[in-house]
């Protein structure tokens, strides 16, 4: 089984996003034998926003990197991602990687009845970290509604959040906000089996 942890927070050590994703990864290695973790950082390591010359793939490096996040999404079984809200909505970095993965003929293709999801099978777990409580469906969250509905156009429909909010309203309540986030965290086995 293959697990892509993606983080794309540009707080670094100070990013709630981070820890979240960093503790489930640890419940699946804890509990998954034989999982193999592909990491990327997409604050760390950012991929080119979509322009035309990226489309066109005038760079070969570009496209070849472009190409080799597509395969690591398309080979995982399971995807954590780390989502910090970030103005409503999700991090521009982490909007590029879904550029990159959401690829017509490879990931969606369009059909006479409309379009068709290809890369269905994959869990998603989003830990989902927000400044201020905006609870579900509030209309000023652009961020959870995006993901469910890109990745479910892409065909995965199997998605969780792991949700901490209201972490910019103090100490106390970033703290608990953690807390109740990491005893939120799903089983493995279940998910997997």
């Amino acid at each position: 089984m293959k697990l892509l942890h993606i983080d794309s927070s540009a707080l670094g050590a100070n990013s709630v996003s981070r820890e979240l994703t960093a503790a489930i990864v640890a419940r699946w290695q804890d509990n998954v034998p034989g999982l193999k973790v592909i990491y990327r950082d997409l604050d760390n390591n950012p991929l080119p926003h979509l322009t035309g010359p990226v489309l066109a793939k005038a760079d070969p490096a570009v496209a070849e990197a472009g190409e080799q996040v597509l395969q690591e999404f398309l080979e995982a079984d399971v995807l954590v991602i780390g989502a910090p809200m970030y103005n409503f909505s999700v991090p521009s970095t982490l909007k590029a990687w879904i550029d990159r993965v959401a690829v017509s003929g490879r990931t969606f293709r369009y059909t006479e009845h409309g379009p068709e999801g290809l890369a269905g099978g994959k869990k998603i777990i989003v830990a989902s970290t927000r400044g201020s409580i905006h609870g579900d469906g509030a209309p000023s969250d652009f961020q959870e509604p995006y993901l469910r509905y890109v990745f479910g156009f892409l065909g995965v429909t199997d998605i969780e959040f792991v949700r901490a909010e209201g972490i910019g309203y103090g100490p106390q309540q970033r703290a608990d906000a953690i807390s109740g986030a990491l005893a939120a965290i799903p089983e493995p086995l279940r998910q997997a089996a």
